[in-house]
């Protein structure tokens, strides 16, 4: 038996720094410590007095609870929906016999049997159990793994639309492919949605071999993609993807110029899609809209001026600052100093406004921490996910934030940009018809799946109890005596050998903790978004579960990616490979940013392999060497990297005869590819074993430990780290502590005061935590307050994006049908705008109440010309006031009216454009329907109004007409022309309104002030910016075919007008008279929020992602607090 020195000092472990006192280094539970040690601490023997007096009752109330959770659950729906689904667990099982009877041709046959039938008129509800089965049989011939139980009916909440919450470890991955398998019969496209493009290429090529082999097409969408690959890859049965890029993709698509340019699966893009971590993509993520934007090169030297200005601001003094949604506010004495600095007399001066550069330089001095929300790589400010800890290297912060932190940091100020377009991940989800999803932390925000997204949520079971032990959350004083207590746990659990997974933050907090490890000499590994960790994410979450392991970590980074007790051996065994084959085929430094670092492997068990995979480990290190020196290649690491990852795919692909088969085959060359492949699969039944064994003895020791150091702002993020532990029924344990300095309580002004006193009273120690319930009970109370704030900001964000998701609905839809539609339906949209564009002008200058002597038509045939130019100016040059009115009174009096030939009497007869049946009967049909639709009110005249908007809206289009049958260009070229003005203008006035809206989106916050309801006041004021759109839209693109056809008619045929038209079109030229077309679109009101000077920040900023397309920048965003 171990003395209690040895097991405190294990041989391996580096001496301590002398002159440290060791009082209460040892945080291990008070019951198990030796006894000797409470002799020598004697709070530790005080503490155990009192631990064991309760030792009863904590047994007690244990076996309460478990009895009080048998109760709920079986009282409880979800209890009920599960038994259910056994239902056709049964029948799944039932037909697993009569499948592992058939060969592997008869199963992928299967495939075609199923389509077959459902274009018989069978439902996907009638082969599920059996389409289950045969994915159940395929994924164990293919991957070795069979679905359990709980899996099948995981697989059945996906297909019913619901969102399946299944604990870490349980197999989400594998469930997907019931539910992307049963859908894709249809033919319609199934998307899995992750989180990241790694994840996304790791389930295509694992779970893709399950779908390939029952004869399914498996594509996968990947950064950097041309249009042709992606658009081939959407064409599959079921498509891998990110979240971002799917929405990039669909905004893409709308902003496409012709067909070709198209990648979606149109008209109808989505079917049915399963959205991986669910949570994170439509909560967490769901603050952020997704962006298109253009650069807008304005104002880039205020920027470095705003900095130094708020670098003499004082906080407190000069301006004051809300934590909570990241606003800040001038005082008098902050106004007067900074118009002094600038030397201006208005800060917020129209000529010379420096009020935004000034505010969000304040932003950027105290909400926008290095370290924290950002770090400075190569001149640049990179962002930091809050959420996952990793750098988006692509995003940048809008409305001027980002420029304000480069400035602050001296680095180069890139341009601003201006929205092109924009989509919030709950809209761009609602536009599939079925939705499902996976997580293992849905629960607590079940009723906001309900209400935004009508998925409930179903907490399927796990396979093996869940023997995980929570502790009790720890508070602590002060952050100082927090972050000690943590370093005792680690280097206690370090000393038992139990693996532990520290949960940080920030990058600051995961640095600051691995100081104080380093300081003590206890190995671990780091992971944050600094680039020399970030690289080896996935390696490093892999082997955090080994024997001695200390991983320190940022939140969630390395999610997707299980720890597995003793090791993960398909990573231990490609790393093997690497370090024996990289050395040969690469002259590049491997990973030399991390040789200085102390890292957990120093501590770990070396593998030991056997004399075969040694004998194939010589032979590829030989190989290698040849290759890279015999026939003088030579890779970048990162190449030599992906040849090595190719081969240990191909050996999951092949079995061992085949791979030899192939190695002896490749005479001519060396087959260094399936030695490679020889070689992991020999190495990986070495790590097999190692890891089982390690294993074993890290489950005998309690499995994972995980600390958590801060509460977060939502209990779902805290169960989230809480899953790391006690995967498929493993052991494990987990444990938070919490310091009432922490960023949570600080930001939203929680009062802890009570709290401070409270553990000043019990110790003045500030390394002693305090667990007593009601400190804790009142910690998560504030928890939930924050989780209650968060919710209101996502509710409030949907309810306003639903005003414009409609919006938005009505002019993709209008764009898609322009884009896809043939030529003869996009003269259609040409000649309805022409008849919108002469209803406006009627309707604005006549009353059918009232007699034509009372109608303004000096105006309305001032506008009427107007539009036309020269074509309508001529024909109407002699026409004067006197006669319209007189042309008009005798049309009243007419008691017959030939409607096929119609004009007004006395007035210039239409061009004779409307010949032939199809054109003859495209006019009958636009007076019927002026004469059916509810524009016109009923009065004494109306019949006399809907004549006349008929008269001119047929000398309108036949003009145009007229004039494009002279011009002498071919049919299609002018549909094409036409094709493209329609697109241009659209767009661009499109990309006008989001601007508006997002100003409105601020402005109605300060109506709340005069007892009007901001999100009703949005939504009339949005209706109204957006029917002036389409107006604005329809008279520019009138004007401007008219103009061009005005053009053709003066000086004749040209070579090509197209290619003019486009460039025109793409333009700021027509900028002016763009903008005086939609001056009705403009809301002076909707920039109050901008311009007042005692109006609060919304504090709300989006991140943008630059794209390398050479008409817009593509952007990704979230909303900072």
């Amino acid at each position: 038996m171990a003395t209690v020195p040895s097991l405190l000092n294990p041989p391996f472990l580096p001496p301590k720094p002398p002159n440290k006192q060791t009082a209460l280094r040892y945080t291990k539970p008070i019951s198990t410590l030796p006894f000797s040690l409470t002799h020598a601490f004697p709070r530790l023997q005080r503490c155990l007095v009192i631990r064991s007096s309760t030792a009863t009752n904590v047994s007690l109330k244990e076996n309460l609870g478990i009895l009080k959770k048998r109760v709920t659950d079986f009282t409880s729906l979800n209890y009920w929906i599960v038994k259910d689904y056994y239902r056709l667990v049964e029948s799944v099982n039932a037909l697993e016999s009569k499948i592992q009877k058939l060969s592997d041709d008869q199963l992928s046959a299967k495939t075609v049997e199923f389509r077959r039938r459902l274009r018989q008129g069978e439902t996907v509800a009638d082969i599920q159990a059996e389409a289950f089965a045969v994915v159940r049989e395929a994924a164990k011939r293919k991957l070795g793994m069979r679905h359990f139980d709980v899996q099948i009916i995981g697989g059945a909440v996906l297909h019913d639309g619901s969102i399946a919450e299944m604990k870490t470890g349980e197999g989400k991955t594998l469930v997907s492919t019931l539910a992307a398998y049963l859908n894709a019969l249809t033919g319609e496209g199934v998307h899995v949605v992750t989180v990241n493009d790694y994840l996304a290429q790791r389930d295509a090529e694992w779970m893709g071999r399950v779908h390939r082999f029952l004869g399914l097409s498996v594509g996968l969408i990947q950064k950097g993609m041309t249009s042709k690959e992606r658009r081939s890859n959407y064409r599959c049965d079921i498509t891998y993807t990110n979240n971002s890029e799917l929405g990039f993709d669909y905004l893409r698509d709308n902003l496409a110029g012709n067909c070709e340019q198209l990648v979606m699966r149109w008209p109808k893009p989505f079917h049915f899609a399963i959205v991986d971590e669910v949570d994170s993509v439509l909560i967490d993520e769901g603050r952020n809209p997704l962006l298109i934007s253009g650069e807008a090169h304005k104002d880039a030297a205020r920027y470095p001026v705003a900095a130094k200005v708020a670098e003499l601001l004082l906080r407190g003094i000069h301006y004051s600052v809300e934590l909570k949604d990241n606003s800040v506010e001038l005082t008098e004495e902050g106004i007067v100093l900074a118009e002094m600095a600038l030397e201006t007399k208005d800060l917020w001066d129209e000529n010379d406004p420096w009020a935004r550069f000034v505010m969000n330089a304040l932003k950027a001095k105290e909400f926008y921490r290095r370290d924290v929300q950002y770090i400075v790589r190569n001149g640049k400010a990179l962002i930091i996910n809050e959420l996952t800890g990793r750098v988006e290297e692509k995003r940048r912060w809008s409305e001027g934030i980002h420029q304000a932190v480069e400035a602050k940091e001296g680095l180069k100020i890139q341009a601003d940009s201006v929205v092109v377009a924009q989509i919030t991940y709950q809209s761009l989800f609602k536009l599939y018809p079925k939705l499902s999803g996976m997580t293992g932390t849905a629960k607590t925000e079940e009723k906001e799946f309900l209400k935004m997204f009508q998925v409930p949520v179903i907490e399927v079971p796990t396979n093996l109890p869940n023997i995980r032990k929570d502790l009790p959350i720890q508070a602590f004083a002060s952050a100082r005596g927090k972050w000690e207590y943590v370093r005792q746990e680690v280097e206690y659990m370090f000393r038992q050998g139990r693996p532990v997974l520290v949960g940080t933050t920030s990058v600051e907090n995961s640095e600051y903790l691995s100081d104080l490890l380093k300081e003590w000499r206890i190995p671990h590994n780091v992971l944050n978004a600094r680039p020399k960790y970030a690289t080896r994410e996935a390696e490093i979450v892999a082997q955090a579960g080994r024997k001695h392991a200390i991983t320190i970590s940022t939140n969630m980074a390395g999610r997707g990616t299980d720890i597995i007790l003793g090791g993960n051996p398909k990573m231990l065994a490609k790393e093997i490979i690497e370090n024996r084959a990289l050395p040969f085929l690469t002259q590049e430094a491997l990973n030399s940013e991390l040789n200085h670092e102390i890292f957990s492997q120093k501590v770990l068990s070396e593998i030991k392999v056997g004399s075969i995979s040694s004998a194939l480990l010589a032979k590829t290190a030989l190989m290698a060497k040849y290759v890279g020196k015999g026939e003088g290649k030579s890779w970048t690491y990162e190449e030599a990297k992906s040849i090595v990852s190719d081969s240990v795919e191909m050996s999951h692909s092949m079995d061992a005869n085949e791979l030899q088969k192939l190695a002896n085959g490749q005479s001519e060359m060396y087959p260094l590819g399936p030695t490679i492949s020889l070689a992991y699969l020999s190495v990986l039944k070495d790590c097999e074993a190692h890891c089982f064994n390690e294993g074993s003895e890290v489950k005998r020791l309690g499995g994972l430990h995980v600390i958590g150091t801060s509460l977060h702002e939502s209990r779902r993020i805290d169960n989230q780290l809480r899953g790391r532990a006690g995967r498929q029924g493993d052991p494990g344990s987990t444990r938070f502590m919490v310091s009432l300095q922490d960023e949570m309580f600080q930001k939203f002004n929680f009062d802890t005061e009570w709290a401070v006193r409270l553990i000043s009273k019990i110790t003045n120690d500030e390394a002693i935590p305090i667990e007593g319930g009601a400190v804790v009970n009142q910690l998560l109370s504030l928890q939930i307050n924050a989780e209650k704030y968060f919710f209101g900001i996502r509710k409030s964000l949907v309810e306003f994006d639903e005003v414009l998701e409609v919006q938005r609905k009505h002019v993709y839809d209008l764009r898609q049908l322009i884009l896809t539609g043939d030529s003869e339906s996009c003269s259609q949209h040409v000649f309805q705008y022409m008849q919108a564009v002469v209803d406006e002008i009627v309707f604005g200058n006549a009353d059918p109440l009232k007699h034509p002597r009372n109608w303004n038509l000096g105006k309305l045939l001032k506008e009427f010309k107007t539009i036309g130019g020269k074509l309508l100016h001529e024909p109407f040059v002699g026409v004067s006031e006197e006669a319209f009115l007189k042309s008009l009174s005798q049309l009243h009096e007419s008691s017959s009216i030939n409607i096929s030939n119609f004009h007004l009497p006395n007035l210039p007869k239409p061009p004779n454009a409307f010949r032939g049946i199809r054109r003859k009967s495209f006019s009958l049909k636009r007076w019927l329907a002026i004469c059916s639709d509810d524009l016109t009110m009923n009065g004494r005249y109306r019949t006399t109004t809907n004549l006349l908007r008929k008269y001119l809206g047929d000398f309108l289009i036949a003009s145009y007409l007229d004039v494009t049958l002279e011009s002498g260009y071919d049919d299609e070229y002018i549909k094409e022309i036409e094709r493209t003005v329609l697109l241009k203008t659209l767009d661009y006035f499109w990309r006008d309104h989001l601007v508006n809206m997002n100003r409105l989106s601020s402005a109605v916050n300060v109506r709340s002030f005069g007892h009007r309801n901001p999100l009703e006041e949005y939504k009339i004021d949005g209706c109204r910016f957006f029917i002036s759109m389409l107006s604005a839209t329809r008279r520019l693109t009138v004007e401007t075919l008219l103009r061009l056809v005005t053009k053709w008619k003066s000086v004749g045929l040209q070579d090509d007008v197209l290619p003019h038209v486009c460039k025109k079109l793409g333009r700021d030229d027509l900028s002016l008279e763009m903008k005086q077309a939609c001056v009705s679109v403009h809301c002076t009101e909707a920039i109050i929020g901008q311009d007042s000077k005692k109006t609060k920040d919304c504090g709300q900023t989006v991140n943008i992602e630059y794209h390398p397309t050479p008409e817009v920048a593509i952007v990704i965003p979230f909303v900072s607090r």
